[in-house]
């Protein structure tokens, strides 16, 4: 079996981590597969790859050592290829990371199948401009959020071509159920189990009363458009990652993605455990 092992170089103890993961699968018959700038981490017979694409194309499972950021950040190629993730958690929280690192011991039932694997439904959305579309995809969130000035901004949503509400707030969240437990949760929204197929709407710091989350089915077509501003600058943010300036008569369809993240868990322990656990108190 071939493995893509991509780490994040700066969490600390990635290297002497991503050398044991290659080390155990190498033991168990494995092909550790890394960018060539890791070529140092890793002993001999290792393969290395000059593009990300390239690595997860070449690669049956792909293994991230670092947070949850490393896993999400690499979710997207390998939800394209339809390859399965497995993250190996060095970060803080770790809600989406299948392994901890004191239990590297069990990376060995991944030659015998003795894991379990999670389909999660990702975000597409697409910013349409005047001249021109661009995509995004995202396995936790698309924020529509205002820029450094501390201006609320005007923001009108669409549902499958009606408009249904008008916000005036710092920004707008639309969540998959992995990302409720993520920027959504802080800003008020509720916790979805992640197996569930829905889109979660959240205002960031409404000026309103009333302005509450929203759950919309997986079938949802969603449409963001910002109004004229009053020198305050709007930005798409994609998964805390990749940020474009929105102008005004600018469009953002946010939808159900057709390709999703299958994330490897080498643990049985339920979602609201996992959850209790890293949130340090009971829920249920």
């Amino acid at each position: 079996m071939n493995f893509a092992i991509v780490p994040n170089p700066t969490k600390e103890g990635a290297p002497a981590c991503t050398k044991r993961v290659a080390e155990i699968l190498m033991k168990n018959g494995g092909v550790p597969m890394l960018l060539e700038e890791y070529q140092k981490y890793v002993p001999d017979g290792a393969r290395f790859y000059q593009s990300i694409d390239a690595l997860i194309t070449a690669c049956d499972i792909v293994i991230t050592v670092g947070g949850d950021g490393t896993i999400i950040s690499v979710a997207k190629y390998a939800a394209a290829a339809g390859k399965p993730l497995l993250g190996i958690n060095l970060g803080r929280l770790g809600f989406v990371a299948g392994l901890e690192p004191n239990k590297l011991c069990e990376l060995s039932r991944l030659f015998t199948g003795d894991y379990h694997c999670e389909n999660r439904m990702m975000l597409k959305a697409a910013v349409i401009k005047k001249n021109s579309e661009k995509v995004y995809y995202a396995l936790n969130d698309v924020t529509v959020s205002r820029g450094s000035l501390s201006r609320i901004i005007d923001l009108t949503v669409s549902l499958n071509d009606e408009e249904i509400s008008e916000y005036r707030a710092d920004g707008l969240l639309f969540s998959t159920p992995t990302g409720s437990t993520a920027y959504s949760l802080s800003a008020g929204g509720p916790v979805i189990q992640p197996h569930m197929q829905c889109i979660l709407l959240t205002p960031v710091c409404p000026h309103s009363l009333f302005s509450r989350s929203v759950l919309f089915c997986d079938q949802s077509r969603l449409t963001v458009r910002a109004e004229d501003q009053d020198n305050a600058e709007v930005y798409l943010t994609v998964d805390g990652q990749d940020s474009e300036k929105i102008s005004s008569g600018d469009r953002i369809k946010i939808e159900k993605a057709d390709i999703s993240a299958k994330l490897i868990f080498l643990h049985d322990k339920s979602f609201y455990r996992v959850l209790s656990e890293k949130l340090s108190h009971r829920i249920v």
